[in-house]
């Protein structure tokens, strides 16, 4: 959440971040509106309080109808302050709910937009002309069937539509890119971790996935828990209330998991094959480092994610994501996008954001440096979405009878081989 000192000193800047987001500039203003009869409601309950207090020192002095008076009016302030606390609270309360609505404050240099008005940073690699090579390309779903490696029909009888099953070479290849990121990731500095796909409310919410994101979320409803669709939210939530040592910054961590997605608001979207599914493994990155660092450490992430990609051989693109297309938790988002051949355009394989304090400040995770203690930032990077990153594989990396060259950076995590072979010619 947003700092409501830096919103009261500073309301046009938060406004002008909602009108960039495409979100309710009048909040800004209902925000400052609740904050301030918080705290007048403050300074009556402590005013009361302490004439209470005075009030209680002269009752056992007093005698008569003075005592009488006195106790006539310690009724009345007792009153009084049940109310002025219960103001106080109700203030309290609607001031949270409502600044947990804004978003974070965009950093000034995002371009202003919805999806398509994005920034390309640079391109890395070139796409293959399959044209010049003799022949069409397939695209990933038709590959994973050649090589025994994708079954979608079978996920579908078993879950419904969105779901699939990766058998042979395909449970292979996935194994094989976790392992690479987790050795990638582990080799940069990063804490290797297993994370719950099953976490509470109170992590949902401070992470920021139950605003505008709240459509694609799983919600079991008999047991109060949320199913994940990234393991930021139980990265994020790992030091939730605690104050960590300045000296013990940056915390970096890197998290192998299963996530889940309802994918609500993308129906007729990718509907063929394994694109956008509702349940699928992923390698996170995430750091806690102090406030003045973070954006150093977002294109640290950023590097991390193209080498990756570099290494898989993939031409991308990286992109600086419009502030219409921002989750509300990120100030800044990049995107490294793979080239599809099939598809003729670059999609998203990964992202990168800087929530600098938003998150801390939600989930109450605080930094001790010397005798200040104050909210950190947080920050999140995917390395492998896997799916995706097998879609972008098998298409860039096939050959004209169906089978698909394995980068080298893979091969020690596939027995060593180079190819991928379809079962049956």
């Amino acid at each position: 959440m947003i700092d409501l000192r830096l919103l009261r000193e500073d309301p046009d800047r938060a406004r002008a971040s909602q009108r960039a987001r495409g979100e309710d500039v009048g909040l800004v203003d209902a925000v400052l509106s609740a904050d301030e009869r918080r705290r007048s409601s403050s300074v009556r309950f402590d005013e009361l309080r302490s004439e209470q207090k005075q009030l209680g020192k002269l009752i056992p002095k007093a005698e008569g109808e003075e005592k009488a008076e006195l106790l006539r009016r310690a009724g009345e302030l007792s009153a009084a302050v049940k109310a002025a606390g219960a103001e106080q609270d109700e203030a309290a309360e609607e001031t949270r709910r409502l600044q947990l609505q804004l978003g974070n404050l965009v950093h000034p240099e995002v371009p202003v937009g919805g999806e398509e008005d994005f920034t390309v940073r640079e391109t890395l690699g070139t796409p293959r002309d399959f044209a010049a090579e003799g022949f069409e390309p397939k695209d990933h779903l038709e590959l994973g069937q050649l090589l025994g490696a994708i079954d979608v029909e079978r996920g579908a009888k078993v879950s419904g539509s969105r779901f699939y099953y990766l058998t042979g070479v395909g449970a292979l290849l996935e194994l094989a890119l976790v392992n690479a990121a987790i050795a990638k990731a582990t080799e940069a500095g990063f804490t290797p971790m297993l994370t719950p796909a099953l976490v509470k409310p109170q992590a949902m919410e401070g992470t920021g996935f139950l605003g505008q994101a709240a459509q694609d979320v799983y919600h079991l409803e008999k047991d109060d828990f949320y199913l994940v669709g990234t393991s930021e939210v139980a990265l994020a939530g790992y030091h939730m209330d605690e104050i960590l040592d300045a000296e013990r910054l940056p915390l970096r961590y890197a998290a192998f998991s299963p996530c889940f997605r309802r994918e609500a608001g993308s129906y007729g979207k990718d509907t063929r094959g394994i694109f956008r599914v509702h349940q699928f493994d992923k390698v996170e990155m995430f750091s806690y480092v102090a406030p003045e660092d973070s954006e150093a450490e977002h294109l640290r992430l950023l590097e991390w994610e193209k080498e990756w990609l570099t290494g898989l051989e993939l031409p991308f693109q990286v992109i600086d994501v419009a502030t219409g297309d921002l989750g509300s938790s990120a100030a800044r988002k990049y995107d490294c996008e793979a080239w599809i051949p099939t598809q003729g355009k670059y999609r998203e394989l990964t992202s990168t954001s800087d929530c600098t304090e938003f998150q801390a400040r939600r989930l109450s995770i605080r930094m001790r440096d010397g005798k200040q203690v104050k909210p950190l930032a947080t920050l999140n990077g995917t390395l492998c979405a896997v799916p995706r990153t097998i879609v972008a594989l098998l298409e860039n990396h096939q050959r004209e009878d169906g089978s698909v060259w394995v980068p080298p950076v893979l091969r020690p995590y596939l027995g060593g081989r180079e190819l991928l072979e379809p079962i049956t010619k």
